[in-house]
C-alpha cells in the first residue's frame, strides 16, 4: 500500500523559508539569504580574477550589491505580487527598497570620487537592472536570459571592472560561465517554485517531497560551491 503524506499546512514558498509566522520568518525570507550569498560571491570571482586585488574596492563592490540586490530588488519582489506570502506592508517593502538604492547609489558616488566616475554608471545601470527585474518591466529583463545576464553576469563584470578599470576577455568568458550556472539555478528553482506554490501542493504527497528534493538538493550544493568557490580564489589572493 502506498504511503501518503497529508500536510497540515501547505509547502512554504521556498526551501529556506521557516514554518513559523512573524517578522523574524518575513525578513529572512525576503532577504533570500542562500541566493544572495550565491551573486554575492560572483563578485567576488570576478574581482579576483582581475590582475591587482584592492581589498576597499571589493568591500564597496559587495556592499553595494548586497544593498542593491540583497535587499531593494528582493523587496520589491515581495511587494509586486507577494510569492513569499509575508505580512510586511508594503509602505515598508517600498522603503527599504528606496533606502538600500539610496545607498547604493552613495556607495557609487564615493566610488567615483576614489576611482573614476564610471562607477556611477554601473550603478545607474544596477539600479534599473533590480526596478525592471523586480517590477518586469521590460519582461526581458524578468525572462531566464534577463535574469542570468541581470543577477550572474553583470556582477562579474562589475567585480572585474572595479579592480582593473576595463573589461578583458577573461572576464567575458567568466561572466559567460557564471551566465550559464544562473541558467541552471534558474531552470531548477523555477520549477521548484512552481511546485511551491501551487495550493494544491500539499496534497500530492510523495511524489512532491521527491520532486522538490531533485531541484532544491542541487540548487543548495551549487550556492555552496559558487560560495566556497569564492572564498578559495579571495584567500588565494590575499595569501591566507
Amino acid at each position: 500500500m502506498t504511503r501518503r503524506i497529508v500536510r497540515a499546512f501547505p509547502l512554504q514558498p521556498a526551501f529556506y523559508v521557516g514554518a513559523e509566522d512573524g517578522l523574524r520568518r518575513d525578513v529572512l525570507a525576503v532577504l533570500h539569504l542562500p541566493y544572495t550569498a550565491w551573486h554575492l560571491s560572483f563578485v567576488v570571482i570576478g574581482a579576483t580574477l582581475a590582475p591587482t586585488l584592492a581589498v576597499d574596492r571589493l568591500a564597496g563592490t559587495l556592499l553595494a550589491f548586497f544593498l542593491g540586490t540583497g535587499i531593494a530588488a528582493h523587496a520589491l519582489d515581495e511587494w509586486n505580487g507577494r510569492p513569499l506570502r509575508t505580512s510586511i506592508a508594503g509602505g515598508w517593502l517600498i522603503g527599504t527598497a528606496s533606502a538600500a538604492l539610496a545607498g547604493s547609489l552613495a556607495l557609487a558616488v564615493v566610488g567615483a570620487a576614489v576611482i573614476s566616475g564610471w562607477v556611477v554608471m554601473w550603478a545607474l545601470l544596477a539600479i534599473a537592472l533590480v526596478v525592471g527585474y523586480a517590477t518586469e518591466r521590460p519582461r526581458w529583463v524578468h525572462s531566464d536570459v534577463g535574469f542570468a545576464l541581470s543577477w550572474g553576469a553583470f556582477p562579474v563584470v562589475v567585480g572585474y571592472w572595479a579592480q582593473a578599470e576595463r573589461i578583458g576577455l577573461a572576464c567575458v568568458l567568466l561572466a559567460l560561465s557564471m551566465t550559464c550556472l544562473s541558467l541552471a539555478q534558474r531552470s531548477l528553482s523555477t520549477a521548484a517554485r512552481a511546485l511551491r506554490r501551487n495550493r494544491n501542493a500539499d496534497e500530492r504527497g510523495d511524489r512532491a517531497d521527491l520532486l522538490l528534493a531533485s531541484w532544491e538538493e542541487p540548487l543548495r550544493w551549487l550556492a555552496a560551491t559558487a560560495v566556497t568557490l569564492a572564498l578559495g580564489l579571495l584567500a588565494a589572493r590575499t595569501g591566507l
